[in-house]
């Protein structure tokens, strides 16, 4: 007999790839049952309806990335090359956000507060936060606006993932390790302090 944490885990890892696959209006609680091997009262009981679900899996996949990929002032091109290890090895996540908007599910801003790999602050306020101490540091072009820099930086490690085109995949580990050291060099460049 599973604990509940464990029933949960199963029916949160059937969603995920259900969701990933169809998007939220798509997906099919019949099918994260099976898959869970759960009984749909059970998903119900510990989830409430297929939008909470829904949400919890977006809020667990979040919560994975910020601790898979932390802004650190003293490194923050290294974020992209974590940003970017991150959408080879969980590609799910993006389809997932990629759904909600799709379907304008409202989902927020991601909220970990609490956590102590965050050290209490929000994980987005705490990005902005570490490039703000990279630039006083001298580290970063402060002529850059934090937010405007955060959004190039994700798109500079999500480039691979976005580019329409059937050789944006790939298993061959030197074109992976190709492609990481480009995105990595790419955000050297754009935050180097200029002059």
């Amino acid at each position: 007999m599973r604990r509940t944490t464990e029933l949960r885990d199963d029916i949160l890892t059937a969603a995920r790839v259900e969701f990933a696959q169809y998007g939220l209006a798509g997906a099919r609680i019949d099918r994260i049952a099976a898959a869970a091997h759960a009984s749909k009262e059970r998903l119900y009981a510990h989830f409430g309806n297929k939008e909470a679900l829904f949400r919890e899996v977006f809020v667990t996949d979040g919560a994975e990335f910020f601790r898979s990929a932390t802004l650190r002032p003293d490194d923050v091109a290294e974020f992209v090359g974590e940003v970017y290890d991150l959408a080879c090895r969980r590609p799910e996540h993006l389809r997932m956000l990629t759904w909600a908007r799709l379907e304008g599910f409202d989902l927020g801003a991601p909220e970990f507060e609490g956590a102590p790999e965050f050290e209490g602050a929000p994980p987005m306020e705490a990005a902005l936060a570490a490039i703000g101490r990279a630039q006083a540091d001298g580290r970063v072009d402060p002529s850059w606006h934090p937010s405007d820099l955060l959004v190039l930086l994700f798109s500079a490690g999500l480039a691979w993932a976005h580019l329409p085109h059937p050789d944006a995949v790939t298993e061959d580990a030197a074109e992976i390790a190709r492609r990481r050291a480009v995105a990595v060099d790419a955000a050297m460049r754009l935050i180097a302090p200029r002059g």
